[in-house]
């Protein structure tokens, strides 16, 4: 059975949400009767591709050697679910539902559509439903901390703040002010700091993960969505309005080199090749650039809405495409498109999963 909200009050940060606003509760369990609920599939004994389907809800799960569907968990009582990451020893699925569509763009109040965010946590080897929170305001993701502890999620208000959650109970343990309407957060490749990307007052919000204290609150682009970690220690930017990738050293804190795209980027990763790739949602493909520099090398067509990239460590790249309602696997290096798989409506985030 679900438990009912233990608030770690002292623990609280002073924030724009107020606690009474807090109190309406996070809530854990397993059967899903008093939250969302999910159906699970049988076991994953394979390497496996989450694709997170929005506008449905469901989560497609793609063998990677078969490069087939191989099961869909239904879930219910949750609407426009959008991105997931696993926890640091890859046990549970950790997934955000925002309650409205955030595939036409970010630049909006999510409270003036009157819905709530949703944290949940998922088996990853059946996606049975563990636990689930709902929040006062849209998050745009949840993510685990590096040590798997937390869960850290965005409140997209004006102004905003980020939440961290005990990974167990979901107990609400602090609140963190930030900018207007933060939407990804995501972590340093060292796990020391958490990056939030503001989007309602183009800035990045830099906080140090043990003190949970800001450190830094740096001007960016024009709507700035995430802040996407890359092996070399950079954390790179993507801003949808001003169509640009703006590159920032996790440890200096400082701007490095900017993109100027020419189209309104989806995510933005760093390959295992060395080279970024960046979606690019209104043309409906994948665009490669040197790491170093703005460079533009190349470009694949994937589908309409390209959207999150997800690479496999065996050479392959995932890439969702929102408005085909498909997922192409991409080879790295030769940048071809070896298979179109067909997945749910408006897929959004894309999790690989490594069954050793």
């Amino acid at each position: 059975m679900f438990s009912s909200l233990r608030l770690r009050k002292a623990a609280l940060w002073a924030a724009p949400i107020a606690l009474a606003t807090l109190l309406m509760g996070c809530e854990s369990g397993d059967d899903g009767t008093d939250g969302p609920a999910s159906t699970p599939i049988a076991s994953i004994t394979y390497d496996a591709v989450f694709v997170l389907n929005g506008a449905e809800s469901s989560i497609s799960v793609i063998n990677t050697t078969t490069q087939a569907v191989t099961g869909t968990i239904e879930l219910s009582g949750v609407n426009y679910i959008h991105h997931g990451y696993l926890s640091p020893d890859r046990s549970k699925l950790v997934v955000s539902a925002p309650g409205y569509d955030l595939s036409m763009g970010h630049g909006d109040d999510g409270m003036q559509h009157g819905v709530h965010g949703t944290v949940m946590v998922m088996d990853a080897h059946t996606g049975a439903m563990l636990a689930s929170c709902q929040l006062p305001a849209p998050n745009h993701n949840v993510t685990p901390s590096p040590d798997g502890t937390e869960l850290w999620t965005s409140q997209m208000t004006m102004p905003g703040s980020v939440l961290v959650l005990d990974a167990e109970s979901l107990d609400i343990l602090a609140e963190i002010p930030v900018g207007n309407m933060p939407a990804e957060v995501t972590f340093s490749p060292d796990g020391m700091r958490a990056f939030v990307a503001n989007t309602g007052s183009n800035t990045v919000t830099i906080i140090d993960v043990a003190s949970r204290a800001v450190l830094e609150t740096l001007p960016v682009g024009e709507d700035p969505v995430g802040a996407w970690p890359g092996a070399n220690g950079m954390m790179y930017v993507d801003c949808e309005h001003s169509m640009t990738i703006m590159v920032m050293d996790a440890m200096s804190m400082t701007m490095h080199h900017t993109y100027n795209l020419g189209f309104t980027p989806g995510m933005a990763a760093l390959a295992p090749n060395g080279e970024l790739w960046v979606t690019d949602a209104d043309h409906g493909q994948v665009v490669f650039f040197n790491a170093d520099a703005d460079d533009r090398l190349g470009e694949t067509p994937t589908g309409m809405g390209a959207h999150a990239i997800a690479f496999d460590g065996a050479g392959k790249a995932y890439i969702s495409n929102q408005g085909a309602g498909t997922v192409c696997v991409v080879d790295v290096n030769s940048h071809a498109v070896l298979h179109t798989i067909n997945v749910g409506n408006t897929p959004n985030g894309v999790v690989f999963r490594a069954q050793n």
